[in-house]
């Protein structure tokens, strides 16, 4: 039986007021060494503008990346095409239940009070997003991914009453 290896790369988009912070960090670092150089006290607000280009700026341009390998998802969020870092990691035999995610199947999920909630989708294609409903030691925990064809038949291969796909 041959190993089942998927990668998708999903690109969110950027908001508005994201990309106006990433431009204006370094306009306003400029500005300040400017009037810097006649008023010391800006060389302060020079320095914390570039601190802020340096290390929050970084972090407004991100990209999702699922790796299915075998019944695990990897998920990691790709910062500036720079930077990864693993955001979760879950197996399928945690799995409660997949479904699209306008299902009903997920009502009761969806509405229970405690669950954790994040979206790793582009949140421009809707209609390809699944939800996935884990259980964990801290309680359920709900991830919003965009998957295709292939790794949902998989899911369904290793746990075929938990993936609803209506």
């Amino acid at each position: 039986m041959g190993d089942m290896y998927r990668e998708i790369m999903v690109k969110p988009d950027t908001p508005l007021g994201k990309r106006f912070l990433k431009t204006f960090f370094p306009v306003m670092t400029g500005i300040c060494v400017v009037i810097g150089v006649i008023l010391w006290p800006f060389l302060i607000g020079a320095l914390a503008f570039l601190l802020l280009s340096v290390f929050v700026g970084p972090k407004m341009d991100v990209e999702y990346e699922y790796l299915y390998v075998n019944g695990e998802l990897d998920i990691d969020a790709i910062y500036s095409k720079q930077k990864r870092k693993r955001v979760c990691s879950h197996d399928m035999e945690h799995l409660e239940v997949l479904a699209p995610a306008k299902s009903h199947a997920l009502d009761s999920y969806l509405n229970k009070q405690g669950a954790k909630y994040e979206d790793y989708t582009s949140k421009h294609a809707p209609e390809k997003s699944y939800i996935l409903v884990f259980n964990e030691e801290k309680g359920q925990k709900i991830i919003a991914v965009e998957l295709d064809d292939v790794i949902i038949a998989d899911i369904r291969r290793i746990a075929p009453r938990k993936v609803n796909l209506y």
